[in-house]
């Protein structure tokens, strides 16, 4: 299965990609994601794991989405699981 390419530095990206909330101030961290604006409100978590496509509308699994940053792929060990 082949994964989406989000550019986390991406100013494109960051609207298209969003927390499940629809928020664009998430944060990759340890094979989830986190939201800055979702960790704010009462009686929410800011971690999630899945990044909602607003172009498809569709959720993406953590493991589904290869993120880059402007050295190259930001969790190469998740990026290499199950390509051996």
């Amino acid at each position: 299965m082949s994964k989406v390419t989000v550019e986390i530095e991406s100013r494109s990206d960051r609207w298209r990609f969003v927390c499940p909330r629809g928020h664009r101030s998430w944060e990759p961290t340890n094979h989830h994601f986190w939201c800055q604006q979702c960790a704010r409100m009462d009686g929410v978590d800011g971690v999630f794991h899945e990044l909602r496509d607003r172009k498809s509308g569709h959720l993406i699994e953590r493991h589904e989405v290869r993120l880059l940053d402007e050295v190259g792929p930001y969790d190469q060990d998740l990026d290499r699981r199950g390509s051996a």
